[in-house]
């Protein structure tokens, strides 16, 4: 008789427990509802869905790898999302189709114009030539030639500028005066923010619905804002990290002032991680990054080399850098983090420009 007591007991005391699970659960989505509702952000979780209705047609939906070498080396489970795998190359796809079908006829019959390093370019000319519109980009002398490469393919229209961000800008602003096209910025751009987030809507509602957490690289925002917005609106339980370059490191001192910080210069091998932090994306990376992990560039080359040699996939070292958070002391030995067992980490791209390889076998 006692022995079923205190079965009934324990049965009991679990069903509480999952219960409580259950209502704690549905306490922080709430609490995070409320939350996005109160402080209005650039995009959110009905942009996102809307996004990822009208890009279906147009994009991949990528996979996603695991690696049990990884994942013992890392003393996590790791899930790699493949955006590299994604059209253009790169996740900006997303950002980009969203942006250019959500433009009414009248407004995309001047084209569109952009100033980027590489993969948003290379995504935006191959949205537009989709729609048959033109696109004009505005790409500085410094960028790899392997992305500069991609958006003559496309058929975007390359206007030069200097490598700086006032050169950029200034040169963009030209294009648009003597255009009339519209300007669908690199990262600033609810379009861009609910056209990345679908990234989210495919990870956790479709592959792994499990995960602790997601860890995505950061630079000017865009990415990482779509990606926080949909994954705690699905889960608010769930971390998102950004992973970061020390020689741009522009958001972890951001985090750090709570304003934006800019830097004079950056320095890292990442190419598609050097600009910074926009309006639309700070708010967003302030409330929502619980996080970020700065890596040097010689942990970034590792963690390219390890995706090349254990995942057999090809990244560029702005798409390598989230294993190397993963990897790294600081996020390892951080006691807060040691729940995270489960971790999506977004391979965001794959444009690596080969010829540097190829040059170096001849010296």
């Amino acid at each position: 008789m006692s022995f079923k007591t205190g079965k009934i007991a324990e049965q009991t005391n679990l069903s509480a427990g999952i219960f409580g699970l259950l209502d704690c659960t549905i306490v922080l989505k709430m609490e995070a509802e409320s939350q996005m509702r109160e402080i209005k952000y650039a995009a959110d979780i009905s942009s996102i869905k809307e996004a990822q209705a009208r890009i279906k047609p147009f994009i991949h939906e990528t996979p996603v790898l695991s690696s049990e070498t990884l994942n013992l080396l890392s003393g996590r489970q790791l899930f790699f999302k493949c955006e590299c795998f994604q059209k253009g190359g790169a996740f900006k796809f997303r950002g980009a189709c969203n942006a250019v079908f959500s433009l009414d006829d009248d407004q995309a019959a001047k084209g569109v114009v952009t100033h980027s390093s590489g993969n948003h370019a290379a995504a935006l000319s191959f949205a537009a030539k989709l729609r048959g519109i033109p696109a004009y980009i505005v790409i500085p002398k410094n960028a790899p030639k392997c992305k500069v490469e991609n958006v003559v393919r496309y058929g975007g229209q390359v206007i030069w500028s200097e490598p700086t961000m006032q050169s950029r800008e200034s040169t963009a602003a030209k294009v648009l005066q003597e255009t009339g096209a519209v300007l669908l910025h690199p990262y600033n751009d609810r379009r861009i923010i609910s056209g990345q987030g679908t990234i989210s809507l495919e990870l956790l509602e479709q592959q792994v619905p499990h995960l602790d957490a997601i860890v995505v690289p950061i630079s000017g925002g865009g990415l990482i804002s779509g990606v926080a917005l949909a994954a705690k609106s699905i889960n608010p339980a769930i971390r998102v990290f950004a992973a970061e370059p020390e020689g741009a490191n522009d958001a972890a001192q951001s985090k750090e002032a709570g304003r934006i910080i800019t830097l004079s210069e950056t320095n890292t091998v990442a190419d598609g991680l050097r600009a910074f932090l926009g309006d639309l994306t700070w708010p967003i990376v302030r409330d929502l990054v619980d996080g970020i992990v700065t890596v040097e560039d010689k942990e970034i080359i590792n963690a390219m080399k390890l995706c090349y040699e254990i995942l057999k996939v090809a990244v560029e070292p702005s798409g390598a850098i989230g294993l190397a958070a993963v990897l790294s002391d600081s996020f390892k030995n951080n006691p807060a983090w040691k729940d995270c067992t489960n971790i999506g980490i977004i391979l965001s791209g794959g444009n690596v420009d080969l010829g540097i390889i190829w040059d170096s076998y001849t010296k």
